[in-house]
């Protein structure tokens, strides 16, 4: 059997420990498991993550604090199947920590300020990844400062016209703008948000929002659709638009077709992580060719594996991969 192609994903952004309401103190973590310190996170770092589990050469590119917090975060990091090796290392900054709290199983956050990961340095050796990368994933979160920002637009910018672009939306208040989503939106390939950021990010553009008629049920398929075709109307570098809906699975638009795929039902630790692993199951994918269907049905298998378990980094035993594989395959 030949063996797949691999690579290159970067996942540029966040690193941060989200601690959960049960872990009020410090203590050792354990990577891909909560501990009294939290769970390691961040969207892009999640990503990559899940991206490397699948077998692609996935490279972090974050900032930590040179601090008892980054110190755990390589640790927690090192088994698992992303690249480290490009983790700058702040000395006047503190490793990002976020507050996590939950209502039902859905995570509501207090993101800390000023973090190590808002002050994003364009190296060298950023440059020459992105200029050799097949895909790169980005947020907006990561974007709140001016410093992060414009070393973020600017590494996407140089990746190579057939690198997928993928801007993931995360509006986490009051920490986005419609400068930043109109902007990222120009230089990506791909958005994906999920139902209920879909029509702020149409209000956030200024672009006309639905007819009032419409705006029912608008975190339905169709009016869901509609606004994905909006999006891929006014800018001509998306090539998809991709909407996860929770529990009730995902949408994907091009500007040619459309596919929903149903959510899957799993037992729910948290959905901490979930969406990232939909993400980066959707990308691996994409970059082997595959169609609307499989890249639906690989985001959500994977997607509700994380949300089967507590947190967001877990080692995937070679059993569970195997099995989802064949799931997306079969």
């Amino acid at each position: 059997m030949a063996l797949k192609e691999q690579h290159l994903i970067l996942g540029i952004g966040e690193l941060l420990w989200d601690l959960l309401p049960e872990t009020p103190r410090l203590a050792e973590p354990v990577a891909g498991k909560t501990s009294p310190v939290g769970a390691l996170g961040g969207a892009p770092a999640n990503f990559a993550v899940i991206a490397g589990s699948l077998g692609s050469h996935a490279v972090i590119l974050s900032r930590i604090g040179r601090d008892e917090l980054g110190r755990r975060a390589v640790e927690c990091l090192d088994p698992l199947p992303a690249d480290i090796s490009f983790l700058e290392v702040d000395p006047a900054h503190e490793t990002g920590r976020v507050t996590v709290a939950f209502e039902g199983h859905e995570p509501h956050y207090t993101i800390h300020q000023s973090a190590a990961w808002d002050f994003l340095e364009l190296t060298r050796k950023w440059l020459q990844l992105a200029e050799r990368a097949n895909a790169i994933c980005f947020g907006s979160l990561a974007q709140r400062s001016l410093a992060s920002r414009q070393t973020i637009q600017t590494l996407v910018a140089q990746t190579p016209a057939s690198c997928v672009r993928v801007f993931d939306v995360n509006l986490r208040p009051p920490f986005y703008s419609g400068e930043v989503i109109q902007k990222s939106l120009e230089l990506a390939t791909v958005v994906k948000m999920n139902d209920a950021e879909a029509p702020q990010v149409l209000a956030l553009l200024g672009l006309p929002m639905l007819p009032e008629r419409q705006m029912v049920g608008v975190s339905a398929p169709g009016p869901l659709r509609r606004i994905a075709e909006r999006l891929l109307d006014a800018f001509s570098s998306l090539q998809m638009v991709a909407v996860t809906r929770g529990a009730q699975g995902s949408l994907l638009v091009t500007r040619d077709e459309w596919h929903l795929r149903p959510g899957i039902p799993v037992k729910v630790a948290d959905t901490i992580g979930a969406g990232d692993a939909f993400t980066a199951a959707m990308t691996y994918y994409m970059l082997r060719g595959a169609g609307l269907a499989t890249l639906n049905e690989a985001g959500n298998r994977w997607g509700a594996w994380v949300a089967s378990q507590p947190g967001a980094m877990h080692p995937v035993p070679d059993a569970v991969r195997v099995e989802i594989e064949a799931a997306i395959q079969g």
